[in-house]
């Protein structure tokens, strides 16, 4: 694998074409190519959330989290890549399901819809649930045209929704709290 990685600059995309995982070639506008790319685009932004001032008390914890969900994303762009691949399965999915319900416990109940904000870190936690949104977007548009294993868009479905549920601990846990819409009802004239 080291010597496939040596060379970055292949030129073999100038053309507006790139190759899969399984050797064969798609237009880089491909709805693959574009899930792939939304994908990878979410990995970086968590790297991004990673090198954030996270709080002390839960800093280790989130990190180890992190670091997981980065390499399942690997994972995910890797089965995206080869056309009837597998490589995340459904105790991905579980395993985001358990920290969904171990930190939502520890948030009081919704009254309100909330802004994306707060803390440095928990703004960009909802970045990172936008771009997973649009990765999963990517993900049920190609699974309609290809044939895809369900782990995938069930996978950031519910990463979605974890990066939405973090970024009010990270919220929390930084002394702050949600910021909330304040929907003022106006008249239309």
């Amino acid at each position: 694998m080291g010597n496939r990685l040596s060379k970055i600059a292949t030129r073999t995309g100038d053309a507006g074409m790139t190759g899969l995982g399984d050797g064969s070639r798609v237009e880089k506008d491909h709805l693959r190519i574009c899930a792939m790319g939304d994908v990878d685009e979410l990995n970086s932004e968590i790297g991004v959330l990673m090198s954030e001032d996270i709080p002390k008390s839960i800093a280790a914890e989130l990190g180890e989290l992190f670091l997981q969900v980065q390499h399942d994303l690997f994972d995910l762009g890797g089965e995206l890549c080869i056309p009837n691949y597998k490589l995340l399965n459904p105790e991905h999915v579980t395993q985001l399901d358990i920290w969904l319900e171990k930190y939502n416990q520890q948030l009081p109940p919704l009254t309100e819809f909330i802004l994306p904000g707060g803390t440095h870190a928990a703004a960009q936690a909802h970045v990172c649930r936008t771009v997973c949104r649009r990765a999963e977007r990517s993900i049920v548009r190609l699974g309609w045209e290809e044939p895809l294993y369900d782990s995938p868009r069930q996978y950031v479905n519910r990463l979605s929704d974890l990066l939405f549920v973090l970024a009010r601990i990270l919220n929390r846990a930084a002394g702050g709290s949600d910021v909330l819409w304040k929907h003022e009802k106006k008249e239309i004239k």
